[in-house]
Order: structure tokens, then sequence, then C-alpha cells
């Protein structure tokens, strides 16, 4: 029986440089790349109203949101990895020019079939231990609903769950509040405006 041949670590210049020219959204974790799913326009409208919300929040606040577009880079014990979240918002941002961030406060990850099980497992574990996040949003596709996962000032992390169209949740480590209805409105769901 003959090994399956892995492929060839590549240097985070060169998935850098790819990721500029790329048709599709790769992430990288140790030296791999791996193209990110094709999402539905539900999954999208959740993900843009999250933007959209928090956008309009944070006008003249020091903290600004970032879109899907923006990678998080994450240093872990000697490894590197690139992760594209739905949504995050970053109070220290890295300069203009790159393409990444390194510090954000809060991540949005919109969960779907494709991604529930990256987003819940190797992504939810990664950006758990990023320093200065203090918000990990996961955000359900098919009902109302948010798992909050909040860093607490004496260590580890408070779960939180907010569900139906009257829920907000509050984010005072930004000065923000996001309500259900706007976050879910247009995205073709009860309760969230359809």
């Amino acid at each position: 029986m003959t090994a399956l041949k892995q492929p060839a670590a590549i240097s985070i210049d060169e998935y850098l440089a790819g990721e500029v020219v790329s048709p599709v959204k790769r992430e990288y974790l140790r030296g791999t790349v791996h193209a990110m799913a094709d999402e539905t326009n539900g999954h999208n409208a959740i993900a843009t109203n999250a933007l959209g919300a928090l956008g309009r929040s944070l006008r003249g606040k020091p903290c600004r949101p970032f879109n899907s577009d923006t990678k998080i880079r994450i240093e872990l014990g000697g490894h590197t990895r690139f992760y594209y979240p739905d949504a995050m918002v970053v109070c220290h941002p890295n300069p203009r020019s790159d393409h990444f961030q390194d510090h954000p406060v809060v991540v949005i990850e919109v969960l779907s079939d494709s991604t529930r099980r990256i987003d819940q497992g190797e992504k939810y574990d990664t950006y758990l231990r990023i320093p200065s996040l203090r918000v990990l949003l996961l955000v359900e596709s098919e009902e109302l609903a948010v798992t909050v996962h909040r860093r607490r000032a004496e260590g580890g992390f408070a779960v939180e769950y907010h569900a139906g169209p009257d829920a907000v949740i509050p984010l005072p480590e930004i000065g923000a509040d996001l309500p259900l209805a706007e976050l879910y409105e247009g995205a073709g769901m009860a309760g969230g405006d359809e």
C-alpha cells in the first residue's frame, strides 16, 4: 500500500501573495490552505446585517467593524493561522496596507451546515486563545438564536444564549448593542422581518 503524498507546506508570504489573486478565499493552517465554503444568501444576509448594525453603533467611536474579506492572523505556539470570520470588531487595527488584523475584540461566525463543524470546533478553540478577544458570537442561520462566549475578568469565557426577535445582545466591550431583529432582518426567517 502506498501512502498518500502530503502537499508541500507553503510559507506565510506565499499564502498572503496568493490570497491577493485567488478567486476564492482560503484559510491557512500550519502551511496548508483550505478553500472556504460558498455560502447561501441567507448566511450572507445575516453577516452583512451584523456588519451594518455594528458599523452604525460604532460610528464616532475608536473600534471599527471589518467584513469577511479581512483575515485574522493568529499566532499559536510556533505556528500561524489565518481565518476569515464573517465579521469582527477591532479597536487597535493593523496598518491600512495589511490584509489581516491581529487584535479582534469581537468575532462573529454565522453557522450553517457547511461551516458548523469547523466554526464550533477548530475555529472556536483557536478564537478563544486570542488575547485581545472579548466576545465570540456564534450566530445560527436557521433560527433567531446566538450563542455568546464572553471573556470573564477572572479568566475563561461565560456562555450566554440570546433568542427571538426581541432579544438584544449587549456589547459593552465596544460600547454597542446588537438587536437580533436587526441581525436577521431580510434573511428570510420568521421573526426576522422576512
